[in-house]
């Protein structure tokens, strides 16, 4: 955890917090935090700042804050990603949330088995905690839009073409197609799809939502290690 990140339920006054959870946890057990320590802390959905530690307690800390620094940027990018297996999916959110992505969308595929979408972890509370673990790990305040859609043609169809305007709309899909672009600075819809990869007849459709398939060369990468992939050297 690099950076403190703040509820809004955590402030007791503008400028104080308490804290009681794993956050304080983290505090005595990574940080050894003592009293007058100062630590980097951010508003979840706001600014970023320092804190120092008022008071230390076994169960409750107390830290005067203040806030002065924006969040990084954001990529400008929309991400629709085949939904992954469960456990991979909370690596893939801090993923996601750690290296800016603002936009998610989780969308169903051939290959996406049927009891991925009956996983605990596609709870919003579920998806909100990996996600804060991210934004923790890259010191970020502003969480990703995370958007479920569990019918692959009807969104594609009639709700996608509308995402990939005025965006470069690409497709890592493993084959014989130009490589992926690197080092942009225009808006990118990325599609990556499951274990395996995306279909022909997904393929097809993608394209048709004016979509085009790239690759990163001839391995096969797990979901976890494309998008990191990808998304550094479109980046």
């Amino acid at each position: 955890m690099n950076l403190l990140l703040l509820e809004e339920a955590d402030f007791i006054a503008a400028d104080r917090v308490i804290l009681r959870d794993r956050r304080l946890v983290h505090m005595q057990d990574v940080h050894r935090a003592a009293v007058g320590d100062n630590l980097r802390v951010g508003r979840i959905g706001g600014l970023m700042g320092n804190a120092q530690l008022q008071r230390l307690e076994a169960h409750e800390a107390e830290l005067q804050v203040s806030f002065d620094l924006p969040p990084p940027a954001k990529l400008p990018l929309t991400l629709l990603l085949a939904l992954p297996r469960p456990k991979m999916l909370r690596r893939v959110l801090q993923t996601v949330a750690a290296m800016g992505v603002p936009k998610v969308v989780l969308v169903n595929s051939y290959r996406v088995e049927k009891s991925f979408w009956q996983t605990p972890f596609l709870e919003p509370e579920a998806i909100r905690e990996q996600l804060i673990l991210g934004l923790e790990q890259a010191r970020d305040t502003v969480l990703p839009e995370i958007i479920i859609e569990k019918r692959f043609k009807p969104f594609v169809e009639d709700r996608l073409p509308a995402m990939t305007e005025g965006t470069l709309g690409l497709i890592g899909h493993p084959g014989d197609h130009p490589a992926c672009p690197r080092g942009l600075d225009t808006p990118v819809t990325l599609a990556i799809g499951p274990e395996g990869g995306w279909i022909p007849y997904e393929v097809d459709l993608l394209s048709k939502a004016g979509m085009q398939p790239v690759q990163l060369g001839a391995r096969i990468l797990r979901v976890e290690t494309a998008v990191t992939a990808l998304l550094a050297r479109l980046f």
